[in-house]
């Protein structure tokens, strides 16, 4: 029996995003982790939510379980390395948007391998969600995400992939040979247009869903920021209009997308539905500073969709 609609397996990251004040420059923290963030999304849309991670036993670590707590997240399965140490980023603003800066090289999060994977948690869930990044971090990271991927097709469990390409973890090579073997075995594919390009050598994006159609996944939905969404399937395309807003931050605004899309998926299972709805999720999540702060709640994306 499926008792979890959505399992994120990653590294959550701690976030310290810029903010001046007068001719002070401070960094407030907050919450980070690509997947960490799709849960956090997915919870606010009533889905429920479970993370595996490994995390430090430092502050940083305190507080993510305490985030987890706050928004109904199972944490059940999440390691603690008493002796490791949880990642962090800082976001700097500038003119020509974000810059980000990380400090994770050795993260609790890299160490994890296969052997200390949730089997059972896998297995119990409707969706099994993962990224480029979740493999990014470390080789034994990479293999424990294709063993999760493997574990979950053979329950039964959907499989989303968010090919979050990062290329200060790995060299684009890597990175396209592991992300298009993982997309291969995945259900869902959830790429961004930019990152897309760069791991297919192609343009239109067009010739990008049918690319990872190729492979295997029966779902691509390919977010294209300002232009809309690209979902498509064997059978159909359509491309899904944004929702335009003042926009002040788009932190967090793809993995609020992922989210809200397989929140929403879950419960129809129609991909065009869902991407219409984490559309104007994702929009909304722009509104303020910071990857998690700004996501929204279910009845708040419902309230904004109907007074558009």
């Amino acid at each position: 029996m499926k008792t979890i609609d959505l399992l994120a397996i990653g590294e959550p990251l701690m976030e310290f995003a810029e903010v001046r004040r007068g001719s002070e420059q401070l960094y407030l923290p907050g919450f980070g982790g690509d997947v960490s963030n799709t849960a956090v999304a997915a919870a606010r849309q009533g889905a429920k939510a479970a993370i595996f991670t490994a995390l430090g036993g430092d502050a940083f670590g305190a507080e993510f379980l305490k985030l987890w707590d706050r928004e109904g997240i199972d944490r059940s399965s999440v390691l603690l390395r008493q002796d490791g140490r949880t990642g962090v980023y800082f976001i700097s603003y500038g003119e020509e948007g974000h810059v980000f800066s990380y400090a994770r090289a050795g993260s609790a999060a890299s160490l994890v391998h296969k052997g200390e994977l949730p089997l059972d948690q896998i297995a119990a869930s409707r969706i099994l969600h993962v990224s480029g990044i979740s493999q990014a971090i470390s080789d034994d990271c990479a293999d424990a995400v294709f063993a999760a991927i493997r574990h979950a097709k053979a329950n039964g469990t959907v499989v989303s992939y968010d090919t979050n390409l990062r290329l200060r973890l790995w060299p684009l090579d890597r990175a396209r040979a592991v992300i298009h073997g993982a997309v291969a075995l995945s259900d869902l594919a959830l790429p961004g247009l930019d990152d897309a390009r760069q791991l297919t050598g192609l343009d239109r994006p067009e010739d990008i869903c049918a690319f990872y159609l190729g492979l295997g996944c029966r779902v691509v939905a390919l977010t294209m920021g300002k232009s809309g969404t690209m979902v498509a399937t064997l059978e159909r395309r359509e491309v899904i209009a944004a929702r335009p807003v003042e926009a002040v931050d788009a932190t967090g605004a793809g993995d609020t997308f992922d989210g809200a899309f397989l929140a929403e998926w879950v419960i129809h299972g129609d991909a065009f539905k869902a991407a219409a709805y984490a559309n104007a999720a994702a929009a909304l999540s722009t509104l303020g500073q910071g990857a998690v702060g700004p996501m929204p709640l279910r009845k708040d994306v419902e309230s904004f969709i109907r007074a558009a």
